[in-house]
């Protein structure tokens, strides 16, 4: 293990020769001249001459093939370790190990520039990687064996997001005050996570940080909340605030935007539509979370929800196609979204093909077939300063109460109630009969010209008040 004295130049692009000197391989890196500047930046993430993304001005493919050795390296020294129980003084262990390019008698050579590797609080991640039933070699060959895919809609924060190959794992780069923050947060993340493994905050496998022309780059790796293998139709970014949450007129051009609240209200005023069981999990889960996140003074917290259109999908790709792909369920324990909230995975009205994603089935106000991925995401946000002072200045010019930014208590208060009254509704299985009867019935009489006669909402008499629509149901 290389010792502190000894610190990488930058890492660097591949250079087609693993011994080559630094002279020759820096040629890509980081040290590079300000001539090749950035097309254009979005914090730290930017586009170089070539085209390729960088983060902090390190390509793409470099940081790509550093995380793969480092992490290849922490999980196979850390097999080496006894199993034993977690110890308060874990939590803020930090493991460093140098990556020379030419190789070292503990690492392999590569084709990039030097780098170190750092691991932040190893053995309580394999405590954590372990509950949730994820093993090293499993862990390590998701991450390791296949090219990451670097997904493209990175959103306003600038980071890069890599996902695996087999829709497990998420990664993402953070700032230093969020790795931070997270490892002040890991002894009681351990202890919420012994109480209970069934939530929809992420599920971090791994605090990293590859070090390189005197840039840090900080990492986590996450659960994957929307599979790759399964088209999204639609996909939320909502926080229960109204102020300026509206997708840009530059997001709305993405193939596949991530809309806001405004934009929810706006296009499905009437929710969606879940069973009264999942729809009292999924409420339960979400009390449950933000309590948490409330007691750790966190807030400006989302609710990604990621929409896919079982109906839509049959119309677009034809009976055939669908039924013949049927994409692989994730391995971990209590990954997906139906295993977060506690509820069995169910139907919502007969499906044509077998689910094996742990999407959780719902209906939209038009009856259509949907399943519906969630997580709460941005977590390491705490209420500091900073933030107060954002809210006491936004609160000048518009309603303090429906601004994103706002005191833990209020923000997870306007959190669930949003949630749960707006986005998500309640509709009993009597109501589901009901629509499917008379869609059938119609169908059956190939009754077109009635369509606009019930085009109206159909009331359903169950606890939740709530209707379901036929309207272009055909």
């Amino acid at each position: 293990m290389a010792t502190a004295a000894e610190e990488p130049p930058g890492l660097q692009g591949h250079t087609g020769n693993s011994t080559g000197t630094r002279k020759n391989v820096s040629a890509e890196g980081p040290g590079t001249s300000s001539s090749q500047a950035m097309k254009k930046t979005i914090g730290h993430r930017g586009i170089d001459h070539t085209g390729e993304t960088t983060y902090k001005k390190t390509t793409s493919s470099a940081l790509k093939g550093a995380i793969q050795l480092g992490i290849t390296h922490t999980v196979g020294s850390l097999s080496q370790k006894p199993e034993r129980d977690v110890l308060l003084q874990d939590f803020e262990v930090v493991e460093s190990i140098f990556f020379p390019c030419e190789g070292s008698n503990l690492t392999p050579a590569h084709h990039y520039g030097d780098f170190r590797f750092k691991t932040y609080a190893p053995i309580a991640f394999r405590y954590f990687r372990e509950m949730f039933g994820i093993r090293p070699d499993d862990y390590m060959y998701s991450l390791c064996n296949e090219t990451l895919i670097e997904l493209s809609n990175s959103g306003a924060s600038g980071s890069l997001f890599y996902v695996s190959r087999d829709d497990e794992f998420i990664i993402k780069t953070v700032q230093h005050k969020e790795a931070e923050f997270l490892q002040k947060l890991l002894p009681g993340y351990f202890m919420n996570l012994n109480q209970n493994k069934r939530t929809l905050l992420p599920k971090f496998y791994g605090l990293y940080c590859v070090q390189a022309g005197g840039k840090n780059i900080r990492i986590v790796v996450m659960n994957n909340l929307l599979p790759i293998s399964v088209q999204m139709h639609l996909k939320y970014d909502l926080k229960g605030s109204t102020y300026k949450r509206r997708a840009s007129a530059k997001e709305r051009d993405k193939k596949v935007p991530t809309f806001k609240d405004l934009d929810f209200i706006q296009d499905m005023p009437d929710g969606l539509l879940l069973e009264a069981d999942k729809y009292s999990a999924l409420c339960k889960t979400i009390q449950r979370d933000c309590l948490l996140l409330q007691s750790f003074k966190i807030m400006d917290y989302s609710l990604l929800v990621g929409v896919h259109n079982l109906d839509q999908a049959r119309e677009e790709a034809g009976a055939m196609a669908v039924d013949q792909r049927r994409p692989q369920g994730q391995k971990s324990l209590y990954s997906t979204a139906i295993e977060a909230i506690q509820a069995e995975a169910g139907s919502m009205g007969s499906m044509d093909t077998e689910d094996r994603t742990g999407g959780i089935p719902a209906r939209n106000a038009k009856g259509q077939r949907l399943l519906v991925y969630i997580g709460i995401i941005d977590i390491l946000q705490s209420y500091r300063l900073v933030k107060k002072l954002e809210h006491s200045w936004k609160a000048l010019v518009h309603d303090g109460d429906t601004v994103s930014v706002h005191r833990p208590s209020f923000y997870a208060e306007r959190f669930q109630k949003f949630m749960c009254n707006t986005v998500f509704k309640r509709v009993s299985r009597e109501c589901i009969s009901l629509c499917q009867g008379l869609y059938r019935f119609l169908k059956s009489l190939k009754m077109l010209e009635f369509q606009f006669k019930l085009g109206t909402y159909i009331q359903a008499i169950d606890t939740g008040g709530v209707y379901c629509a036929l309207h272009h149901l055909l």
